[in-house]
C-alpha cells in the first residue's frame, strides 16, 4: 500500500473483529514509528500495548466509572482530563463539523437526539476499545511542553498510517482521558506521566454499518493562504 494510499483509507474505525494482532506486527510498527520528529529529538513518546486480561481488566474497570458517572453526575469532578483537548468556548466552523460528525454518526446508528441511553451505550464503545483485541495507551513526562503535543501528533499518525499499510485499522480515542485516575496506575504509568490519549488496533469488522460512517473534509482551498 502506496503512503497515498494509507491516507485514503485510514479512518477511525468503530468495529472490530476478534481476530488477534501478532505481537511481532505491533513492534514492526512501533519500530518504524519511533521515526516521528520531535523538537531538538526529545522523542517525548511512551507508549502501554494491552491485549488478553490487561485489556480486558482496564475495560471493566473504567465501564463501571463511566455507568457510575451517569448515576451520578457529582463524580464528574473525579474524573476530569489532564489537558484541554477541547475548546472551552465552540464557535463556527468548528462546533458545526462537530455537530456534522455526532449526529451523522448517531443518525447512522438510529440513534435520536433524546435517546441517552443509546447515545450512552455508543459511548461506552470507546471504553471496550470497540470490541478491538489491542487497546494503547499513550503517555507523556508532566514536564514536557505543550510542543510535545505537537510531536506526538506526528507520532501517532505515524503507527496509524503504518498499521493501515498492513492491514489493521485503528480508532485515535481522547474518550480515555478522563479516567487517567483509573488508568495511569493500572499499565503502571509513574507519577511524573500523564495520560495523552487511547487507541484501538486491530482488524476492522467490514459488515458493521458503523464502519461505513466516512467523515467529510473541506478541500484544501478553504485553509490554504498563498502569499507571493
Amino acid at each position: 500500500m502506496t503512503v497515498d494510499e494509507a491516507i485514503q483509507t485510514r479512518l477511525s474505525v468503530r468495529a472490530f473483529t476478534s481476530q488477534a494482532v501478532a505481537p511481532e506486527l505491533i513492534k514492526d510498527i512501533l519500530q518504524l514509528a519511533r521515526r516521528a520528529p520531535s523538537g531538538t529529538n526529545t522523542q517525548p513518546w511512551k507508549v502501554y500495548v494491552l491485549s488478553g486480561n490487561a485489556r480486558d481488566r482496564l475495560v471493566a474497570q473504567v465501564c463501571a466509572a463511566h455507568d457510575a458517572l451517569r448515576a451520578d453526575a457529582a463524580l464528574a469532578a473525579e474524573y476530569r482530563e489532564e489537558y484541554d483537548y477541547y475548546p472551552e468556548k465552540w464557535v463556527s466552523p468548528y462546533i458545526d463539523r462537530r455537530r456534522e460528525n455526532g449526529w451523522g454518526l448517531y443518525g447512522l446508528l438510529g440513534i435520536g437526539k433524546g435517546d441517552k441511553d443509546r447515545m450512552h451505550a455508543q459511548h461506552q464503545r470507546n471504553f471496550r476499545f470497540f470490541d478491538a483485541p489491542v487497546g494503547l495507551m499513550f503517555t507523556v513526562d508532566r514536564v514536557m511542553g505543550r510542543g510535545s503535543l505537537l510531536d506526538y501528533g506526528m507520532f501517532l499518525d505515524n503507527i496509524m498510517l503504518l498499521a493501515r499499510a498492513r492491514g489493521l485499522h485503528t480508532c485515535p480515542q481522547a474518550a480515555w482521558n478522563g479516567f487517567a485516575k483509573i488508568i495511569l496506575p493500572h499499565i503502571g504509568a509513574g507519577p511524573d506521566e500523564m495520560l495523552v490519549c487511547g487507541m484501538a488496533l486491530g482488524y476492522a469488522d467490514e459488515g458493521a454499518v458503523v464502519n461505513t460512517f466516512h467523515t467529510p473534509r473541506v478541500p484544501a482551498e478553504e485553509f490554504t493562504h498563498w502569499l507571493s
